[in-house]
């Protein structure tokens, strides 16, 4: 019998029979048993590994040592800080007496619009889980406080200090337990226990699935294919070297613009972000409007490609991409988009192209959520100092890549309770299999970075916030100075996107010296890009004339527009298309199409 049968004929107020009460004792015994087997696995699979691994890796201990120091030297704040979560508690006692006596009270605290941990009804309905819900909240709200307002550290340290107590806090949520998650029990006692044995099953299989380390599985990934039901616009590989393929997508009209657009994905992630299914498809929709498009595969590297750097992906990379496209339309000034991490590559590309005297290849730029100056660059600045640096280039050098899971789970901590301990509740709590969802396919389908390019880019741009210095990068032969750009550029970037802060992104539109137009668009990193017109979502927000001097400027002027962007771009980007011609074919005589899109790079699984 299925877990889903025990559910079905076993209700919450049904009474356990003895045989049930077996099935369920002996269930949990199974539970122990394997947990204890799973601990021992765990920790001799450790005791090689000790010798290899930094005492303090992210380098938070000293961090965490001056917070400590600071809070201890100001005793007052200290103490009127207890005071007030004492108050706080002294509420939520009388209010849980009062409950329980039959009264009606409002809530001394309610989680935060959006969060999903406390949805079921019995956290709000069982006064004893209400409490448990509220004492945990009470305490987030104190904790998190009394850390942000300690003063005296220096920036690194309280980004640092922050960041790190939210994931603790995170982490120590009633939800994620099980004695105290009502939905786990209510679960536990219907099934006999079976949730918690699928759920180390489950378990089991991701640790299996890391090599030892625990690989969370966020979907179903037999559910999905590159090539088959995700990645499937039809075109052709039209060229390949040992950094990219260079994919031509086939035309869906008779006529087209004369000038393609060609896009570089980030090489932290597979380009088919933009190609995920039809209805969702940035690359299908520019196709149906009549614009020959061509997409860069970055390679998923190996430790052949460990010496590559910043120049190698300029000039190899971005030019090289460019020239392939000239060549085969027989273009000069090609449109061209970069998304995040190849959106700065790409602004440091047009700097080059200026300082060569060949800044009209380019028509236009469009920057999805990129960012060239780093100085706000929000939560990801925690893992930049030089103690981690040190510490990521030995990891980096012993495989001449940084291995994919670990880029994953860097911008998972970004948004830990839903892209971590959900699914911890989920998949071994609840003991349920993960949803089929295309977006958290390619979220898990992680690639390695080359270590000496990723080296480069954290300190060249994260650490030293080098690119928006004039001068303070030289790339490829040329010292760069984006202040020379005057490249027609579209910028977007997104309101809640924690990856590019909006903030972050928009500084750029002070740096370039040719005409800008910049889009506020509603959601993150990804949905704020991935926004179909179709799906009628969000909204942006857009400003005629001079652009202000900052975001805050920005948003108090600006003009909502509901839904998409999209065709704001489109609108812009026809002003540097050229006429229409007749539609071309992917490839030419010199450049035969190699096979068809997606290709064999985006399929290759990251070790």
């Amino acid at each position: 019998m299925t877990q889903s049968d025990h559910a079905a004929d076993k209700t919450p107020e049904s009474p356990l029979t003895q045989a049930d009460w077996q099935a369920y004792s002996d269930n949990m015994a199974k539970v122990a048993t394997r947990t204890q087997e799973l601990i021992q696995e765990w920790l001799k699979k450790q005791q090689g590994a000790q010798q290899d691994q930094d005492i303090d890796p992210l380098n938070i201990g000293e961090s965490f040592f001056e917070l400590t120091a600071k809070m201890m030297s100001d005793p007052a704040r200290l103490a009127e800080t207890q005071m007030a979560m004492f108050q706080d508690y002294l509420q939520l006692w009388q209010n849980a007496t009062l409950r329980m006596m039959g009264a009606e009270t409002e809530a001394v605290i309610a989680p935060e619009k959006g969060d999903k941990r406390f949805k079921h009804p019995e956290w709000s309905e069982n006064q004893l889980f209400d409490f448990i819900k509220q004492s945990y909240l009470l305490a987030s709200r104190h904790i998190n406080k009394a850390v942000e307002e300690t003063e005296g550290l220096d920036p690194e340290d309280e980004r640092k200090t922050e960041f790190y107590t939210r994931q603790f806090i995170d982490a120590l949520s009633p939800s994620n337990f099980a004695l105290t998650n009502p939905e786990v029990l209510q679960t536990t006692v219907e099934t006999r226990g079976e949730n918690l044995i699928k759920g180390l099953e489950n378990l089991l299989n991701d640790l299996e699935r890391g090599s030892g380390d625990l690989s969370i599985s966020m979907t179903d990934e037999k559910a999905f294919e590159v090539g088959r039901n995700v990645a499937v616009t039809p075109g052709k590989v039209v060229y390949e070297c040992d950094l990219f393929q260079l994919i031509q997508y086939s035309p869906n009209t008779k006529e087209v613009y004369e000038k393609p657009l060609l896009i570089f994905p980030p090489w932290i992630n597979k380009f088919y972000i933009l190609d995920l299914t039809a209805q969702k498809s940035f690359v299908k929709w520019c196709v149906d409007q009549g614009i020959t498009v061509f997409m860069v595969s970055w390679v998923n590297p190996d430790a052949s490609l460990r010496d590559k750097t910043l120049d190698d992906y300029l000039k190899d990379g971005q030019l090289r991409a460019l020239e392939m496209v000239e060549k085969i339309t027989g273009v000069r000034g090609i449109n061209v988009i970069g998304y995040c991490v190849a959106g700065t590559l790409l602004a440091a590309t047009l700097a080059w192209l200026e300082a060569r005297g060949e800044a009209d290849r380019i028509a236009s730029v469009t920057f999805f959520t990129a960012q060239v100056d780093f100085e706000d660059a929000g939560e990801l600045k925690v893992f930049v100092d030089e103690d981690q640096l040190e510490a990521l280039s030995r990891r980096m050098q012993k495989k001449g890549y940084l291995d994919a899971s670990a880029m994953a789970g860097t911008f998972n901590m970004l948004r830990s309770n839903d892209l971590i301990w959900s699914f911890v509740v989920n998949n071994y709590l609840l003991g349920k299999e993960p949803f089929p969802f295309d977006l958290l396919y390619w979220n898990s389908d992680s690639t390695n970075l080359a270590a000496g390019v990723h080296a480069q880019y954290l300190r060249a741009m994260y650490y030293e916030n080098a690119l928006v210095k004039p001068g303070g990068l030289t790339l490829a032969g040329e010292s760069i100075d984006l202040r020379r750009i005057k490249t027609p550029a579209y910028i977007q970037a997104g309101r809640e996107d924690h990856i590019a802060p909006p903030q972050s992104v928009y500084k750029i539109t002070g740096i370039l010296a040719g005409p800008q137009r910049f889009v506020l668009a509603g959601s993150g990193h990804i949905a704020g890009v991935v926004n179909p017109p179709d799906a009628k979502k969000y909204q942006y927000w857009t400003k005629s004339g001079k652009l202000p001097k900052s975001l805050d400027e920005f948003t108090s002027k600006a003009i909502e527009t509901p839904g998409s962007w999209w065709p704001d771009w489109l609108q812009w980007l026809e002003k540097y298309s050229g006429p229409k011609i007749p539609a071309r074919d992917p490839g030419s005589d010199q450049f035969p199409p190699i096979e068809e899109a997606p290709g064999r790079y985006v399929k290759v699984k990251a070790q």
